[in-house]
């Protein structure tokens, strides 16, 4: 059944600014705009990730982003306490999965090549969305015994093991402010009505927590700065932190530490829209065919975990990330299928510094792991 069109969603925003009387936080614009039950961007299709959609991603570029994902997770899960005894059972947990792919060429890769953790290891995903789930189940469908869902981190039971997202921060809802720099103050961009469009309006007050800058900083703050804040972000690394007993917590995606966030040429932040592989600065067209997308403060997600009790094990480029599972796979008798060309094309362009490389990073946390 065909998707309801996505003019009937920007009705739905438009009325609830109305009800709140003129303005709505962008954040909640966003979430909206995303997310709204088969009418939001991640819910009205599944390909809107690839060539034919309005972004590539990892898993997009081909199988190998999974076949080193899982060369890597199986490493470090056999070092975990336990593992060889008779009893050991452990867990890979995604978060984020869209239609599985991801999934799909971990656990391809694993049964191929690590047969010892059959009965071992249970992949289970966290999927808040009935449409996803669905185009996971259809991607999954070999593995339908050994795969489990949940609809939040909050349902999960206590892992062992790894709990995982690729590009799943960036897509959190997100607060835009803006410096005043005549009253020296952060103001909050909301979205209003104007002329049958969606228009910027400021907030009487920020929504959310303002930045905590040095008074240096804000002294040379330009009027209009802009910048984004993600609390929702910060507060998923903490529960899904909570929820890991013993191992991991792994993510990968494009984002900044907190001094970069301020920089002259981010004056305008880092949200953007993506359609049809284009950017656009356009942010309040057409909710729900356009990606909205902010880079990740990793310096707050990584705080948020250390909050929680996590130690940080690598947070770096996913170019570096990727070369050291690369140089692993070199060992003699390493558990890794040749090194096609068609493997090798697809490494350049996860690792390639004008590609994927450097765009992306990735941060590795662990709780009571060797």
């Amino acid at each position: 059944m065909d998707a309801p069109p996505a003019h009937d969603l920007t009705a739905r925003i438009a009325e609830e600014i109305r009800d709140a009387g003129g303005a709505i936080p962008f954040a909640r614009f966003m979430e909206r705009a995303l997310y709204e039950p088969d009418l939001g961007y991640y819910e009205r299709g599944r390909d809107a990730v690839g060539r034919r959609g309005d972004f590539f991603t990892s898993v997009s570029v081909g199988s190998l982003f999974g076949e080193l994902l899982a060369f890597h997770l199986a490493e470090r899960l056999t070092t975990l306490p336990g593992f060889h005894g008779p009893e050991g059972r452990f867990q890979i947990v995604e978060a984020g999965a869209h239609d599985g792919r991801l999934a799909r060429d971990i656990l391809t890769f694993l049964r191929e090549t690590r047969p010892e953790f059959a009965g071992r290891i249970a992949y289970w995903l966290v999927e808040p969305s009935a449409n996803r789930q669905e185009w996971q189940r259809e991607t999954l469908a070999d593995w339908a015994d050994g795969v489990r869902w949940f609809a939040s981190l909050d349902e999960l039971p206590p892992v062992n093991g790894i709990i995982l997202s690729n590009e799943l921060l960036d897509a959190f809802p997100v607060h835009r402010l803006g410096w005043d720099a005549g009253a020296q103050r952060w103001f909050e961009w909301g979205v209003g009505l104007g002329d049958g469009n969606f228009v910027w309006r400021r907030l009487p007050h920020p929504t959310v927590a303002v930045p905590d800058l040095s008074a240096e900083l804000l002294a040379v703050l330009p009027d209009g700065f802009t910048t984004e804040v993600c609390p929702t972000a910060a507060a998923w690394w903490q529960r899904a932190a909570a929820r890991l007993e013993t191992g991991w917590l792994l993510t990968a995606d494009y984002g900044l530490e907190a001094p970069e966030f301020f920089l002259p040429q981010r004056a305008l932040g880092t949200l953007r829209a993506y359609a049809q592989h284009r950017r656009s600065d356009d942010l309040l067209a057409e909710p729900g065919r356009q990606d909205l997308t902010a880079q990740v403060n990793f310096t707050a997600i990584q705080g948020a975990g250390t909050a929680a009790g996590l130690s940080t094990e690598f947070f770096g480029s996913q170019r570096r990330f990727l070369a050291g599972i690369f140089a692993d796979t070199q060992r003699p008798g390493a558990p890794f299928p040749a090194w096609t060309s068609q493997r090798v094309r697809q490494f350049q362009t996860l690792t390639h510094p004008e590609h994927l490389g450097r765009a992306f990073s990735v941060l590795v946390q662990a709780r009571g792991a060797p």
